[in-house]
């Protein structure tokens, strides 16, 4: 995978889980995720997922 690829998944990422973790949270509704603990806890680990496959994309070796 090329690493401008996987700087923008990394970058998507991110804004879905932060998505996520304010659905689950409450504070975005609209969803049946809105309240849901459970994405209150997958968000942020999406959101550490995509920090690393970004910063890991923009690494040069």
């Amino acid at each position: 995978m090329s690493r401008q690829v996987r700087v923008i998944l990394g970058a998507v990422l991110v804004v879905v889980g932060a998505i996520w973790t304010l659905q689950g949270l409450g504070v975005i509704g609209g969803s049946v995720m809105t309240g849901v603990t459970l994405w209150a806890v997958i968000g942020p680990v999406v959101i550490v997922l995509g920090l690393v496959l970004a910063l890991g994309g923009r690494r040069t070796t």
